[in-house]
């Protein structure tokens, strides 16, 4: 930088004040704000020298960074200028809890403005996390950081952590989900699409003359072929192989693939998601349970720590797992899924077993506590044997995928 004065100058970075900034009072001033001239009247100006009576400067303020959350870029309030509300005139102008607010927007805007810097989005969580991931990087690692709050998230999205799916697969999945997933049973079961134009159409009566509303296309609803071909066959056809209908049946008949192939990895998906939310009702009521049995059976409460171990690693795996279906629907099939899902049914009989032990009668959890130690290791082994394998090949770019990203 040739000139930085001169820049910081342009960008209302200047100094300010060379000491101590303080009000005045000018003989004969009039604010061109408020238009008040009194005697007595305070006022401040920074160097730029636009000059304001103290009280508009304070409603200024507090406008700013109570009503707009502003704090590094508040600008002077004179007419096209520029310069920026430096800290130390903030400090003399605004009340205590005003500066308070201040400073906080401010660290907020430092984390901002830092690509390295994340604030941890769990709720109530002041935190900020430190990650030197690049945005260019995310289509080969997936970012997972853990927050001094035990918190685990993706530095990239900012969404709980998503491994082994990279952020923008899963932006899409999640975006495929909305859309498809609260209709698409009903669809396959209940429609199929015009022959002609592929709008999706509902039969409602017993009739299998089906006349699309959108393109006026006649077509039987049994074989999807031209109507004026079936003669008097009225309610009911037997005339699957003729050939006005066999492009459309093939059509129809890959719609209806797509739609279960989609079905297949989302109902896994989402059954994953329900076992976590369930897994983790079970241990809340399990630990009161280990309480009361902790009371009458003399065990300490360190030794009966292994159940919040076992919980907290089926979390961990049910996450993962919920993500390897995302992951694998938009995979393209070669022998590196082969072992993918190998690695993913592996985990998924690890966890099932883990949490079947789980759900015993509290009497008998004493009892298994070895048992449920060896199994929450080995569930913990599986899943970093299916992340790190997945992790290593997508940094490598071994995956291939059905969907440009």
């Amino acid at each position: 930088m040739d000139h930085p004065e001169e820049t910081l100058e342009e960008a209302g970075l200047g100094t300010n004040f060379e000491g101590t900034p303080k009000t005045e009072v000018i003989p004969g001033f009039v604010c061109d704000i408020c238009c008040e001239d009194g005697d007595d009247l305070e006022t401040y100006a920074m160097r730029c020298g636009h000059r304001f009576c103290v009280d508009c400067y304070r409603h200024y303020l507090a406008q700013k960074i109570r009503g707009e959350g502003e704090a590094a870029r508040i600008e002077c309030p004179g007419d096209g200028c520029n310069m920026i509300v430096d800290s130390k005139s903030l400090s003399l102008l605004v009340t205590p809890a005003l500066k308070d607010r201040y400073y906080t927007l401010l660290q907020r805007t430092y984390v901002d403005d830092k690509e390295n810097l994340k604030w941890c989005p769990a709720p109530n969580c002041e935190y900020a996390v430190d990650c030197p991931v690049k945005q260019r990087d995310l289509r080969r690692i997936v970012p997972t950081v853990q927050c001094n709050c035990k918190h685990h998230f993706c530095f990239g999205c900012t969404l709980n952590d998503h491994q082994p799916a990279p952020c923008q697969l899963v932006k899409m999945w999640l975006k495929k989900c909305e859309d498809d997933s609260e209709t698409a049973n009903w669809i396959s079961a209940n429609t199929k699409e015009c022959p002609r134009c592929h709008s999706t159409i509902e039969k409602n009566g017993g009739c299998n003359h089906m006349t699309c509303r959108k393109c006026k296309h006649e077509f039987c609803w049994m074989c999807m072929g031209l109507w004026s071909e079936h003669g008097t066959s009225w309610y009911n056809c037997n005339r699957y192989e003729e050939k006005s209908g066999s492009e459309a049946r093939t059509a129809q008949a890959k719609s209806r693939a797509s739609l279960e192939r989609y079905l297949h990895y989302y109902n896994r998906y989402a059954n994953h998601e329900q076992s976590a939310k369930l897994d983790k009702d079970l241990y809340l009521k399990t630990e009161k349970k280990m309480t009361s049995l902790q009371s009458q059976s003399g065990l300490s409460w360190i030794e009966v720590q292994f159940l919040d171990t076992a919980s907290q690693a089926l979390q961990q795996c049910r996450q993962t797992l919920k993500w390897t279906y995302a992951f694998a629907y938009y995979l393209a099939r070669n022998n590196l899924t082969e072992i993918f899902e190998d690695n993913q049914k592996d985990l998924e009989l690890a966890v099932e077993n883990l949490s079947e032990m789980f759900e015993k009668p509290v009497p008998e959890l004493a009892n298994l506590k070895v048992d449920i130690l060896d199994k929450t290791a080995y569930c913990n082994k599986r899943r970093v044997i299916l992340l790190s394998d997945t992790a290593e090949n997508l940094k490598n770019g071994e995956w291939s995928f059905n969907v440009e990203w």
